[in-house]
């Protein structure tokens, strides 16, 4: 298995609570990219929100390939947004896309 970090964007349609955005961040943190080599040296944070309600989550992911680690990572952020009481129309997520893999390779 290979450790993927995934990054996964979307918009927060009618902005975000300050609450929110730590209940997602709790719910995001055992798939913390931190936990990877290249996420310790990039210091890859799983939630980064912009200006314009846009917002990234990067995941580290443990899978076969890269299309299974970024279904993976999509559901979890779907899993993780949900538990912050968000829904598909209040935080819709464009592609998940592979942005780094951790292997000893």
């Amino acid at each position: 298995m290979t450790t993927y970090v995934i990054t996964v964007p979307g918009t927060f349609t009618a902005g975000v609570e300050d609450e929110t955005r730590t209940r997602l961040s709790r719910a995001l943190r055992p798939a913390d990219p931190h936990r990877t080599r290249m996420g310790s040296d990039q210091d890859l944070d799983p939630l980064t929100v912009n200006e314009d309600d846009t917002f990234t989550i990067r995941l580290a992911v443990e899978a076969d390939s890269a299309p299974q680690a970024e279904e993976d990572a999509r559901r979890l952020a779907d899993s993780a947004l949900h538990a912050a009481g968000l829904d598909d129309a209040g935080a819709p997520l464009g592609p998940a896309v592979v942005t780094g893999i951790d292997s000893d390779v």
